[in-house]
């Protein structure tokens, strides 16, 4: 095996982990102003965009090739590297919702998700790969 495959997975959990932070900091704020919502969104929008691109790369270093992160869901899910896929799936929704609309409305409903299912599934994610590193 190519150890820079190896490597690959590693190099992007750094950069995972440097977003996650981001965004649980920023859930520590207790009442957040409109731009505070706007960069928890957008810290979201990032971490998740990492996830499952470090996921991809995970997999690939198991053998799987995913392309989409559909697909590294899936496949991670019946890999059993995470849980809850229909979670994940839904993350991966409004993931793309909030990157191609913006309303209140829409950035509340978001914000209660990412505070009570989809940041719970990244920390699960991040105690694992963090563990196995």
């Amino acid at each position: 095996m190519n150890k820079s495959k190896d490597i690959r997975w590693k190099q992007r959990f750094q950069n995972f982990e440097k977003s996650f932070l981001l965004l649980k900091r920023t859930l520590d704020i207790k009442k957040p102003s409109e731009a505070e919502r706007g960069g928890l969104i957008q810290f979201y929008e990032m971490t998740f965009e990492l996830a499952w691109k470090l996921l991809r790369d995970y997999l690939y270093e198991q053998g799987f090739n995913v392309n989409s992160p559909r697909e590294a869901i899936k496949q991670a899910y019946q890999s059993e590297i995470i849980e809850n896929g229909q979670d994940w799936i839904d993350a991966l929704e409004d993931r793309n919702l909030t990157t191609h609309t913006y309303d209140e409305e829409t950035a509340l409903k978001v914000v209660k998700a990412i505070k009570g299912s989809y940041f719970p599934l990244l920390n699960a994610l991040y105690t694992r790969v963090k563990r196995e590193i």
